[in-house]
């Protein structure tokens, strides 16, 4: 007999031997791995594979005295592992990332209908022009009181429950019951779902003769877009001067705002740079010359605007571009890379950080606490309120013109415009706590919509010629003091002005959208006046791309 043979003799007795061994040392490595205090590095071998994390989710799972659900304990160690590292870095579960989402890219699917929550009652404020639900008859003031004959009114239904019953795949159907003022019962609508347009351009309009003003609420797919048409709008109405608004404006995709700042700048001047600890530095330049480059510019920032916003507006300032009015940005410049998951959420996580032009960080400080990070952001609103100019960071860069610029977290604007207080009596207060200018406003245009809208035929009759009567005052502050909150006569001189401009403005929402809204509201807007004030003053707006 050869060796070979001899060996083949005995193979099945050595493959035995070796998967017994196998077993026996890989129940010793999972006991280990529970029962014993040393870490698998300081016992028989040292895997750097060991994934810890999942054999702890999997023994909970398997051996906790009550029972648990195992997606729920991955999604909260995710959550929790995520939060450690900075305030941007987030888990996103399948449901929000889809509605995250939708915003961003420029539309969802649905009936079309613009809605509040009035007594526990869906009413539809608007309807999207051209949408399944106006296509079917559905009006503004409608009540919708049953989806597929499910009753949602009165039942103290949320918010996100009437939009998931409402939302759905293009082609589906969908009945709803609506109550219709001065109709008896209630009548039916099979409505036809469709996609359904979001917007990032709330308003352009003509502020005066020469100026234009154009308001972003964000920064989506077909932000450009709707930039362009509204510029283009602007243009042919004879804009010579342009109000770009950023206030509230919380970002979105980062090639918006490029996009954006390209229409200012000459080609190839420094928009942005990012760069990070795995990312080598990415610049982005202007590709080529803007189409807006020759055109005097304001852009109005405040404490929420953040991230793409202060790419745009670093973007522009460090150039010597336009005027920037208002408070200091929120100081969001981490930059989130987003990877899906197989089940439909998804991460984001902070790969690198946000660098104007002139070098300025974007992002204020932070540690890996989130509550306290957003302390130090209320702290510092409530500290720039009360002083006459923002506390500039030692930290100066210069642009090319010699101006200097700060850092420190955030844009900092040319211009800071704060608050007035004395408009911001303790009974004004009290009414925008509790909502009653909304609450009225919408109660007001509910009951005479049909009749107002007979006399004002479209939102610029509607601004030209309505006015708060000193009758109309007296019923809404009579109407506060029923709901407990009484006028002070002493406050009266100060708040009257604020609160008529705003029953103007919240009635004209009700009854035309921010058409009627944003030219009445801004009446008051102190930053919106301020700007058009250095628009208006050639050398003062010239002043703030000087060397200083």
């Amino acid at each position: 007999m050869t060796n070979g043979d001899r060996y083949r003799n005995y193979q099945p007795i050595i493959f035995a031997f070796l998967f017994i061994t196998g077993m026996l040392f890989g129940t010793v490595i999972v006991k280990m791995r529970f029962f014993s205090g040393n870490s698998l590095k300081e016992s028989f071998l040292n895997f750097n594979k060991y994934d810890k994390l999942n054999d702890v989710i999997n023994y909970v799972t398997a051996n906790y005295v009550d029972s648990v659900k195992k997606e729920t304990l991955v999604n909260d160690a995710i959550t929790g592992l995520l939060s450690k590292l900075d305030p941007h870095s987030t888990y996103i579960p399948a449901e929000e990332f889809k509605q995250s989402n939708e915003s961003l890219e420029g539309n969802f699917e649905g009936i079309g209908v613009e809605f509040r929550i009035e007594n526990d009652t869906l009413v539809v404020l608007q309807t999207v022009s051209g949408g399944p639900s106006e296509k079917v008859g559905i009006k503004a003031g409608d009540r919708i009181i049953k989806v597929n004959d499910t009753l949602i009114a009165g039942v103290k239904i949320e918010n996100q429950q009437i939009i998931k019953k409402l939302k759905g795949p293009k082609n589906t159907k969908v009945k709803v019951s609506i109550l219709r003022k001065n109709i008896p019962g209630l009548i039916d609508f099979k409505i036809i779902r469709d996609v359904i347009p979001t917007y990032s351009v709330d308003i352009s309009y003509m502020a005066d003769k020469e100026t234009g003003f154009i308001m972003l609420n964000r920064f989506g797919a077909t932000t450009y877009d709707e930039f362009i048409e509204g510029i283009n709008k602007l243009k042919t109405e004879g804009m010579k001067k342009l109000i770009i608004d950023l206030r509230g404006n919380g970002g979105g995709y980062l090639n918006a705002a490029i996009n954006i700042a390209n229409e200012f700048l000459d080609k190839k001047q420094l928009i942005v740079y990012t760069e990070g600890r795995n990312r080598p530095r990415t610049y982005e330049y202007a590709k080529s010359s803007g189409s807006l480059r020759n055109t005097p510019f304001a852009i109005l920032i405040d404490e929420w605007s953040a991230s793409a916003s202060e790419v745009l507006a670093g973007a522009l300032q460090d150039n010597d571009k336009g005027v920037v009015i208002g408070k200091r940005s929120f100081g969001k410049g981490l930059v989130q890379e987003q990877i899906k998951l197989a089940d439909g959420s998804a991460i984001r996580l902070t790969v690198a950080r946000y660098y104007t032009p002139s070098g300025r960080c974007i992002q204020r400080a932070y540690s890996n606490n989130s509550d306290e990070y957003y302390m130090n952001f209320y702290r510092r609103i409530l500290d720039e309120d009360v002083k006459d100019t923002i506390a500039k960071d030692t930290i100066k860069y210069h642009t090319p013109k010699g101006k200097v610029v700060y850092g420190g977290g955030g844009i900092t604007p040319d211009i800071f415009v704060k608050q007035d207080q004395k408009e911001f009596s303790k009974y004004f207060t009290m009414l925008s706590n509790k909502g009653l200018i909304y609450e009225y406003c919408f109660s007001y245009a509910d009951n005479r919509r049909d009749s107002l809208k007979h006399i004002y035929k479209n939102a610029t009759a509607y601004n030209a010629q309505f006015t708060i009567t000193s009758n109309l005052y007296s019923n809404f502050t009579a109407y506060a003091a029923q709901k407990g909150v009484k006028e002070d006569k002493n406050e009266k001189i100060n708040s009257e002005l604020i609160i008529k401009t705003m029953l103007k403005a919240y009635i004209g929402r009700n009854l035309y959208s921010n058409e009627a809204f944003y030219p009445t509201i801004h009446k008051i807007d102190h930053t919106f006046n301020k700007a058009l004030e250095v628009l208006g003053n050639s050398k003062l707006y010239d002043s703030y791309n000087a060397k200083k």
